[in-house]
């Protein structure tokens, strides 16, 4: 039996990007204390760039969409399957241009078009668009 239970989401992204942005805020908190602009803004740079490399470790498959993963991927060292695809609901996916399925008035809408049993039509402009 495994150790945990659960999928609580630890990924090499996730702990990568915790890293990276703690070392920005400690750089950022002791500007703070001793009053110098640059560590404040070397800390939040620190910061950008920890939120930088997380969303290119997730896009390349070390971290992982919303919802629950696979038993079988629960592992952190484990990369997520549905990475390349994108995944349906995640932010990161969408500024990427990944993952930008959903579904109109029962069709699928894939970048715009409309999947019809095999056919492709305009996508219905409006409020059936899925916005």
């Amino acid at each position: 039996m495994s150790a945990h239970q659960y999928d609580h989401g630890h990924t090499v992204a996730g702990w990568v990007g915790t890293g990276i942005g703690s070392v920005g805020a400690v750089a950022a908190g002791a500007g703070v204390c001793f009053g110098s602009g640059v560590l404040i803004a070397g800390g939040l740079a620190i910061g950008v760039v920890g939120l930088l490399v997380t969303w290119a470790l997730h896009l390349a498959g070390w971290g992982k969409g919303p919802g629950i993963r696979p038993r079988e991927e629960w592992g952190w060292r484990v990369r997520d399957s549905g990475a390349r695809a994108g995944h349906a609901e995640c932010l990161g996916c969408r500024l990427a241009g990944r993952g930008r399925t959903a579904q109109v008035a029962g069709r699928l809408v894939v970048r715009g078009d409309v999947r019809v049993g095999g056919e492709s039509e305009p996508a219905a402009v409006g409020a059936d668009s899925g916005r």
